[in-house]
């Protein structure tokens, strides 16, 4: 007999060569028809795979991201078998689950490929699902496995083979398709039933232009016909929330090829937009007692060797620059953090003189692949509202916190409403992914964990998840439409005041090393917009937007008194515009509703005698006539009900 232990900590004792599936059905049969993955001490098995040992046993349902991972990369196999059997001769790659159903590479040599082809794939896909054919891992050796892919001349799956050992080779067996797969399937292929083709792409192989390029198929499935169809329409809005389309239609960014891919252009009301926030952070920032820094974009190569930087993100940086000067090399700056130390190494700081805080809108540049870049999520040049606080151990605590309650005041602000925290850590099993002793990151993972606790936050932790220097609180935010998004990041670090050699002198008289946070509640200026634009969908707080209301004068000869609206407006701080077309009124409300306006106020003969305003709001709602003053009190309502004070 071996024990296994559940989530809720109870333990069964079951019979040794007992599978998931059958700890399932002693549970509940309720269960176990919806159990469709499991992990076992931490690894991904199975639901059939007998168990051996002593244990903790997770049982997966569609309702858990494990379960639709398992789900997903199921069903990446159930595609592979279709466009095999479409299209002979092609040779598979890799074929992953992702945050939203799976890819899969595929070399489809003298085939093509396109959406019109979609449906017969879907049909295939289908029908091969319908026959409820099991998953069976299992174990082959390498000349085998080596063996079986060099008759089909699959040069991609022979190189993945050549850099494993015996023993850690497996292939995937369901209907008549083999796969080599490291496993995490369902049971069979019956739960699938509906898949969708969402689109393909271009994808190099292994991530390199050097190698040859592949078509990367995506497609996303499910357990209903129903829940396919309600996610189809989520990204029908989605498609109407983008952000590349909403930024083009309320003129904040544009993108130039002759400027650069991945370097955005901020236009007048994106630029206003961009300052009103940093204005908002900096209000903030200065009550928490932070000084703001200036930083140039560029450094000396040596600055970024001695954080820690150029060993991690060399790859993704641009080219050195290189100068007159014989072996001198700087770095378009890829981080903040390297210039902001040497600020503070600058003055010699005692225990009283600390905490710190450095804050700086500083824009950093990194080399993304041109295949990666998407709007303003992801770019190549971007702006992080930066900030770095130097405390002493004995201060972590309460600045750690202080940072929280700052980033929950941006996010609330915002509208963010919906978030967990994540207290992203170390894997264990991989240090050499990380810089510093094991000492300091296990008081860095320690102080977070405390701080939100003791904070009342609801967060899981992430192995893994870590930056290279330290351990970190991740704010996961749901948007409108329920997506997850990673916005605003605290770090605990011990190893740059380290590596860069910073120091205060303690009430012993003595040098010591201060504990370095790093903040950014925005995370990046451009990523932020993005998600707003998205979450809100061009519907910003009333305290953002860049034009709260628009003066439409019903004729000419009301153009006068729309001007002496204007002037009262700008004088209450209402950021307002007239619309002097000559153009109906009826097609002036409708442009101004495209462009978000959220206030319409209609002056005519009525309004100009009584010295009023007809407001409309945007969406459609009649406030009616009401004075200048009586609007600009039911603005500053408005704004103070979403924008409190910090």
């Amino acid at each position: 007999m071996i024990e296994i232990t559940l989530p809720d900590g109870a333990i069964k004792k079951v019979a040794k060569g007992t599978t998931a599936m059958e700890v399932a059905q002693s549970i509940s049969e309720g269960l176990a028809r919806n159990v469709i993955s499991a992990s076992f001490n931490g690894e991904t098995i199975e639901t059939h795979t007998p168990l051996t040992e002593s244990g903790k046993l997770v049982l997966y349902t569609w309702n858990d991201e494990q379960g639709k991972k398992a789900f997903w990369h199921s069903t990446s196999h159930v595609v592979a078998q279709a466009l095999e059997e479409l299209y002979p001769g092609i040779k598979l790659t890799i074929g992953p689950a992702i945050e939203n159903g799976f890819y899969y590479d595929v070399d489809f040599g003298d085939h093509t490929i396109s959406e019109k082809d979609f449906p017969t794939i879907e049909k295939k896909a289908l029908e091969i699902a319908r026959g409820k054919h099991d998953f069976k891992m299992r174990e082959v050796s390498k000349k085998e496995a080596l063996d079986y892919y060099r008759k089909q001349n699959n040069i991609y799956k022979v190189e993945l083979i050549e850099n494993l050992e015996d023993g850690e080779i497996t292939f995937c067996d369901h209907s008549t398709f083999t796969d080599l797969c490291r496993g995490g399937h369902i049971p069979n292929t019956g739960h699938i039933k509906a898949i969708k083709i969402l689109n393909v792409a271009g994808a190099y192989w292994r991530g390199d232009e050097n190698n040859p390029q592949l078509t990367r198929v995506y497609g996303i499935s499910f357990p209903k016909q129903k829940q396919l169809t309600e996610y189809l329409e989520l990204l029908e809005e989605a498609k109407k929330r983008d952000h590349r389309k909403l930024g083009k239609e309320l003129e904040l960014f544009t993108f130039s090829q002759k400027v650069g891919q991945g370097l955005p252009l901020w236009l007048p009301k994106g630029a206003a937009l961009r300052e009103r926030l940093e204005n908002f952070l900096k209000k903030a920032q200065k009550k928490a007692g932070y000084e703001m820094v200036v930083t140039p974009h560029i450094g000396q190569k040596q600055l970024y060797v001695t954080s820690g930087h150029y060993a991690k993100y060399g790859e993704d940086s641009f080219q050195p620059i290189h100068t007159p000067k014989e072996d001198e090399e700087f770095l378009l700056k890829p981080m903040n953090c390297p210039h902001h130390c040497e600020i503070y190494k600058n003055s010699p700081f005692s225990y009283k003189d600390l905490p710190i805080r450095y804050a700086e809108f500083g824009t950093v540049y990194r080399y993304e692949q041109s295949g990666e870049l998407h709007g303003l999520t992801r770019v190549r040049g971007f702006t992080q509202d930066d900030a770095h606080i130097f405390c002493t151990p004995d201060q972590l605590n309460d600045e750690f916190k202080n940072v929280i309650d700052l980033s929950l005041y941006v996010l609330g602000s915002l509208g963010f409403e919906n978030f967990t925290a994540q207290v992203s850590v170390r894997d264990l099993d991989k240090p050499e992914k990380y810089i510093g002793s094991v000492e300091n990151w296990e008081k860095a993972e320690k102080a977070i964990i405390d701080a939100a606790d003791e904070k009342g936050l609801d967060y899981v932790i992430e192995s893994g998840e870590a930056a290279f220097y330290g351990p970190k609180l991740d704010f996961m935010v749901k948007d409108a439409l329920g997506r997850q998004w990673q916005l605003g990041t605290i770090q605990v670090d011990y190893n740059l005041p380290e590596r860069f050699d910073l120091t205060y002198k303690g009430n012993d008289n003595e040098l010591h090393r201060p504990v370095m946070i790093h903040r950014a509640p925005f995370g990046s200026m451009e990523r932020f917009v993005a998600l707003l634009l998205e979450h809100t969908g061009g519907n910003f707080p009333l305290w953002l937007i860049p034009t709260q209301a628009i003066v439409l004068p019903v004729s000419e000869k009301h153009e006068k008194y729309a001007e002496k609206v204007l002037n009262s407006l700008e004088n209450h701080e209402i950021r307002a515009l007239i619309d002097k077309r000559n153009e109906t009124v009826g097609k002036k409300i409708r442009e101004a509703e495209l462009k978000k306006i959220p206030f319409m106020l209609i002056v005519g003969e009525n309004e100009e005698k009584a010295n009023t305003l007809s407001v409309r709001r945007h969406g459609g709602e009649d406030l009616g006539s009401i004075a200048i003053s009586e609007f600009s009190d039911l603005v500053a309502k408005e704004i103070n009900s979403t924008l409190k004070s910090f």
